[in-house]
């Protein structure tokens, strides 16, 4: 910790002779999707909003429908894919929703 303040320091005084830091950018983790299905839908940043709606049910906004994947949803084990206007996507997971 202190190696970090006088680093801190001298970036204060001199800004141009410390070199930064490397910033580690973590992965994108979707809260409740397994990643199969994260990439089914498109990849993380396909992904708007997601939702549980229902014990059996979530609901995903994506911004491109088109990089959805039907079968590589159904083999990810959604048991239904009822798509919506606008990006809305209704998931129909079964009780793995519900964490069952």
């Amino acid at each position: 910790m202190f190696e970090k303040m006088q680093r801190a320091f001298w970036k204060a005084l001199t800004p141009d002779l410390v070199a930064d830091e490397p910033k580690v950018v973590a992965p994108v983790m979707v809260e409740g999707l397994a990643p199969q299905i994260v990439a089914a839908l498109g990849g993380a940043d396909n992904l708007k909003s997601q939702q549980p709606v229902a014990l059996t049910r979530v609901r995903v906004e994506l911004r491109d429908v088109a990089r959805m994947d039907r079968l590589a949803l159904d083999v990810a084990g959604v048991a239904g894919v009822m798509t919506l206007d606008n990006g809305v996507v209704h998931l129909l997971m079964g009780l793995v929703v519900a964490g069952r």
